[in-house]
């Protein structure tokens, strides 16, 4: 265990012992700093010290040949320093190089997630598919910043899509950030879509169907070829469900007796009930039902939960002359008509499934129209003594 002065000249001119594989030479000035001369004429810089649980410890700073002596001792110095503070340079080293990349961490963590906690999650994969992996896949946690998530922000924007599918990204990476610290993964304690300013979308749609048109889209469903459509469209009317929550459903879930419907799962993650209506109870009786078949609508095919219902859907709201009517409209039709009835936001957002009140806020206009209008009656029995 020889200690020098180590300089630019001695590690230039060192050379191993004859008879010996590898002898290190230690620095008289800085601690622990140590030149590895191999019988081979390998030289390599090195930093030994021990951690704070006294075991000794060997950081590698550098090959000789490919950095400098000033380089390497700089490094050591600074290095030396962290260990005095009570750090640990190895394990730091370590933790760097456990890093995942994003589509890592998408793959064997996030993936399985989802499909753990989420009913419907297609959307967000071919999403992530599209536009996150091409661009931040290869990229290791700790390396993607908030500027890079801007840039990619702001670049979906540009290229034409809608503000609320920009925003889908920050959002989504945000999402996934927070799962990677909660697991405690290196990389994850700085979450760089916390700094992302997200667009303002002004593009809630409110569409609502009027008695006229319920009637021609009534009208219509009876000449559709899709045998379940007209009894999936009118439970989507009376139960104010969500598309997917109907379509899953289960049998085992009805209690028509008691009349409620339990949803096992919702969109929020939490299981909901929804009371069943004497119209929605007698709908329900009169479905068909196939013997094994577990699915409250299912296609009469394949005894299993429709994936995609637009084509007949589209025909029949064309024939209605409602090209414009979307199936999740059915939702806000109901909202609608409960409002008009005289039910508060509350009531509304409990049918609705809504985890917060805010999110039924967007009805509230209409229950100031329906107040607008009692008023209006009311006035009208006084106007004409008051002239």
């Amino acid at each position: 265990m020889p200690v020098v002065q180590l300089s630019a000249h001695f590690v230039r001119n060192a050379v191993c012992p004859p008879g010996k594989a590898k002898v290190d030479y230690y620095d008289s000035a800085i601690k622990g700093f140590i030149l590895e001369v191999r019988s081979s004429g390998g030289r390599t810089f090195y930093l030994r010290y021990r951690d704070v649980r006294g075991k000794l410890r060997q950081h590698k700073i550098g090959d000789a040949t490919a950095i400098s002596y000033d380089k390497a001792r700089q490094r050591a110095m600074r290095l030396r320093s962290e260990v005095e503070l009570g750090g640990n340079p190895l394990e730091e080293r370590k933790a760097l190089r456990s890093v995942l990349t994003l589509a890592e961490f998408i793959r064997d963590i996030y993936v399985p997630h989802i499909q753990l906690h989420r009913r419907n999650f297609q959307s967000t994969l071919s999403f992530i598919k599209c536009h996150v992996l091409p661009r931040f896949g290869a990229t290791h946690l700790d390396a993607i910043t908030t500027d890079m998530v801007t840039e990619a922000h702001l670049d979906l924007r540009a290229k034409g899509y809608a503000l609320a599918q920009a925003n889908k990204l920050p959002i989504l990476l945000k999402v996934m950030f927070n799962l990677a610290k909660k697991n405690g993964l290196p990389g994850s304690q700085c979450n760089p879509a916390n700094g992302v300013s997200l667009f303002t979308p002004n593009n809630a749609k409110e569409r609502y169907l009027s008695s006229a048109e319920t009637q021609r889209l009534h009208e219509a469903l009876s000449r559709s070829d899709n045998t379940q459509l007209k009894s999936i469209v009118t439970l989507l009317l009376l139960f104010g469900c969500r598309k997917r929550e109907l379509l899953d459903a289960e049998w085992e879930h009805f209690d028509l007796e008691r009349r409620n419907w339990r949803i096992p799962l919702s969109k929020s993650g939490k299981a909901r009930n929804i009371p069943i209506s004497d119209k929605a109870l007698e709908v329900l009786k009169g479905l068909p039902r196939w013997k094994g078949c577990l699915y409250v609508v299912p296609n009469p095919d394949t005894k299993l939960p429709f994936g995609n219902l637009f084509y007949p859907w589209d025909k029949v709201r064309k024939e209605a002359g409602l090209a414009d009517l979307r199936m999740h409209d059915l939702r806000h039709t109901f909202a609608s008509n409960l409002v008009n009835s005289g039910q508060s936001i509350y009531v509304v957002s409990k049918l609705l499934g809504h985890s917060q009140l805010k999110t039924t806020a967007r009805y509230s206009h209409l229950a100031d129209e329906t107040l607008l209008s009692a008023v209006d009656a009311a006035a009208k029995v006084v106007a004409p003594s008051w002239k």
